[in-house]
């Protein structure tokens, strides 16, 4: 891994990409010369965000709209022509953190991110035929969209992505190309910082309950998403990779 420029001539597309793993993402894939389509909602400043950073293109897409993954699949076929790595980062929380037998919201959740995957790869698959190198990374949940009493939701959340990438793996793998995800531990985002003001005893308890015995920082993601975007993962395929600092014993 000692090449700098291992992404060089590559195009990827990168959603939920103004702040937090997203930005981090675009950032590393940048660095190590990939072209980047950075995706994210109107609020978001994406637009301006990355003027000053040669190689990435700032592109509003409202993840809400019916047709969401045809204009991402459009915008991206204009910027980039092939596509070479999806990075699928979407932020979703509920409207309070999850707990553990509050099955409508952790259902609602995960459907919602299952079908916004599913029908993005569907609509790039096209876009991606072509490509030497065809990578799909998908981000999980992070821990702080569930509560302190929320580990089994959790680990249900981790069970629905690992379903989710082998079965986009199975169905991609004639075209080369790989489908893998990442299991997010408690990384300190924009949003998990709220999350963490309000409360506190849910921050500590993700502090305590890793092994690192701190809290994840975008760049932890951004460089195993790195790994999973180079030829380095070519035989890694319908698989996920936990970055949460390792689980403290008991």
């Amino acid at each position: 891994m000692a090449n700098a420029l291992r992404l060089w001539g590559l195009r990827a597309i990168v959603t939920g990409a103004a702040s937090g793993i997203g930005e981090a993402i675009v950032r590393t894939l940048i660095k190590h010369g990939a072209e980047v389509l950075a995706v994210d909602s109107a609020n978001s400043d994406i637009d301006r965000h990355f003027n000053s950073v040669r190689g990435v293109h700032g592109a509003v897409v409202d993840i809400n709209a019916p047709d969401v993954a045809t204009q991402m699949a459009k915008m991206a076929s204009t910027e980039l022509g092939v596509v070479d790595i999806v990075v699928c980062n979407f932020n979703l929380y509920a409207d309070a953190p999850i707990s553990d037998g509050d099955e409508e919201s952790l259902n609602q959740m995960v459907s919602r991110k299952t079908k916004l995957v599913e029908d993005i790869t569907e609509h790039l698959l096209p876009l991606m035929k072509s490509s030497p190198a065809g990578r799909v990374i998908v981000l999980g949940f992070n821990r702080s969209v569930f509560s302190q009493d929320g580990s089994e939701s959790y680990a249900k959340s981790e069970v629905a992505i690992a379903e989710l990438t082998s079965g986009l793996a199975a169905d991609t793998a004639q075209h080369g190309i790989n489908v893998n995800y990442i299991q997010l531990g408690a990384i300190m985002t924009p949003e998990s910082r709220r999350v963490f003001n309000n409360d506190k005893a849910l921050r500590d308890f993700c502090i305590e309950r890793s092994a690192a015995k701190r809290l994840g920082e975008p760049v932890d993601i951004a460089k195993v998403a790195l790994f999973l975007a180079t030829d380095d993962s070519v035989f890694v395929s319908g698989t996920g990779i936990a970055v949460d600092g390792g689980t403290a014993g008991k």
